[in-house]
């Protein structure tokens, strides 16, 4: 499994990262993790051909996870796509993104290529190929919204994931809600994506003293993530390059082979 980031920054649009999106490939099938705002020029930067992704996968539609979605279609039909396209959306969450799509003006019988919009559920195994599959759980990232019933129409579901191919087992927390969904799965894995804006110190401090997992990877990073890492840096003692925390930027690569940040 190798894995991509695409962007690293938080819901604060920053010149210096990019909205959270990471790329995994495995088994010859590449998926895009989240596709905020900017994700067609993001993707773009980094050298990927906007037709050689299989898949897509939403963890939750806050704007900096999904809406760059119509323009990344847009970019794939300009381009010529000809092969079919999988968007994995919780199930509640896929009548809205059919209506959001089509209300972009990009109808599916006018588009080059087939999109198939398919729904899941929480603790669903998902096979994308005979070995690789990924299986989600319900985070409390949008519970505030839920207590206040902003909106009956929405579903209020924000996901994280655990990946799994023959090489690797990897967490991604999504964006969450408490410390307590850092911890939503049982097994220790060889990798664990955590993103650090909505986490206290002490939370992050707890994921790295379990040891849940071989290497962490802190992301959704903006200005305001600097001191955590600083204040992480002096609780540990250690620099975090040339260990198993990494910090990730924009074009870090994780490998099965290396996976350090480059």
């Amino acid at each position: 499994m190798n894995i991509k980031f695409i962007g690293t920054g938080s819901g604060l649009t920053s010149l210096d990262r990019n909205h959270s999106s990471f790329l995994i490939n495995s088994s010859d099938c590449k998926v895009l993790v989240d596709c905020g705002d900017g994700i067609s020029k993001a993707l773009l930067s980094q050298s990927v051909n906007f037709n050689t992704i299989n898949s897509i996968i939403i963890s939750h539609l806050h704007a900096d996870h999904f809406a760059g979605l119509p323009s990344l279609l847009t970019q794939m039909k300009l381009n010529s796509r000809k092969e079919k396209l999988s968007i994995y959306i919780y199930k509640s969450d896929k009548e809205f993104l059919t209506q959001f799509i089509q209300h972009s003006y990009l109808f599916f019988d006018r588009l080059l290529f087939e999109l198939n919009i398919i729904p899941f559920a929480e603790e669903e195994k998902i096979f994308l190929t005979d070995d690789f599959y990924f299986i989600s759980k319900r985070n409390s990232h949008l519970d505030k919204y839920r207590k206040n019933k902003t909106s009956a129409a929405l579903s209020y579901t924000s996901l994280s994931f655990l990946f799994l191919d023959n090489e690797n087992s990897v967490i991604y927390t999504g964006d969450v809600g408490t410390d307590n969904d850092l911890f939503l799965f049982g097994d220790k894995v060889d990798w664990l994506i955590t993103e650090i804006t909505h986490i206290s110190l002490a939370g992050i401090i707890s994921l790295i003293e379990k040891k849940i997992a071989n290497r962490i990877i802190l992301t959704h990073l903006d200005r305001l993530s600097d001191k955590i890492i600083l204040d992480l840096k002096k609780h540990f003692e250690i620099d975090f390059s040339n260990n198993n925390i990494l910090i990730a930027s924009d074009g870090f690569e994780l490998n099965h082979y290396n996976s350090n940040c480059l």
